[in-house]
């Protein structure tokens, strides 16, 4: 072979070995990319596993809280039913008790939530513009305190009301005294029957808590009244103690 062909052929296989040498160099940096893009695909697809595990254990987490706000709910809705079923066991002991008094109109027995109250008319207590109970009002209120012993888990509010006609004596200046006056009578005569005092408090409203209209006599005899109502002691000690703050 001369030298020139010699170079020729030199000169091909070189070509062949270069263009064999590029080929493999694209593949492996092709094979790298492909690699680093399943490498990132992986990290992505691991970083949202983590994602979903944290939102998982978030769901069960929240599930569990629901499920024991749902037991809560229920233990509490037990609680109402019963102490609905107490109340109402109460309230019919307490009209069984003063179904005389009830059926001669002499005072009303209601029941509003958990409470129950005997609503005196003044009237049968006092005379107008006095605070010294009557005879008649001694008898009843005998008896309502007999009534009221038995329910050791309430305390007794009694609260005295009028109507807006003015007062003004040497020993009420006004309506304000006269309720207050007349709630003590009730809380003092209750405790000399035998209700432990501790369970009694006392106070006035005046004129400022009507039930009916001030118009007409009809509607100021009925704002006239002594409320003897039974609350929870429980509820009495929260209210009591949220006040205090």
């Amino acid at each position: 072979m001369n030298k020139p062909a010699f170079q020729l052929a030199g000169t091909m296989i070189a070509a062949a070995l270069t263009a064999s040498g590029c080929v493999s160099t694209g593949e492996f940096e092709k094979a790298q990319a492909d690699k680093a893009e399943l490498e990132q695909q992986t990290r992505e697809l691991q970083s949202q596993r983590r994602a979903l595990e944290e939102q998982k254990t978030a769901l069960e987490r929240q599930q569990g809280n629901l499920r024991a706000e749902l037991e809560a709910l229920a233990r509490q809705k037990a609680q109402l039913e019963t102490s609905n079923q107490q109340t109402k066991s109460q309230y019919d002991g307490l009209v069984r008790n003063l179904t005389e008094e009830v059926k001669k109109g002499q005072l009303q027995v209601r029941q509003f939530k958990d409470m129950l109250t005997v609503e005196v008319a003044e009237q049968l207590f006092f005379d107008s513009g006095r605070a010294t109970l009557k005879e008649q009002g001694k008898v009843v209120l005998s008896k309502v305190g007999e009534a009221l012993k038995g329910y050791e888990d309430k305390v007794i509010r009694v609260v005295g009301h009028t109507d807006n006609v003015p007062i003004s004596t040497a020993q009420f200046p006004s309506n304000w005294e006269l309720s207050a006056a007349r709630a003590t009578t009730v809380v003092r005569f209750l405790q000399s029957a035998g209700v432990a005092p501790e369970r009694l408090t006392a106070s006035g409203r005046g004129e400022y808590s009507p039930v009916a209209s001030n118009d007409d006599a009809e509607g100021r005899r009925k704002n006239r009244r002594i409320e003897i109502t039974l609350v929870d002691r429980k509820l009495a000690q929260e209210v009591q103690s949220s006040g205090a703050k």
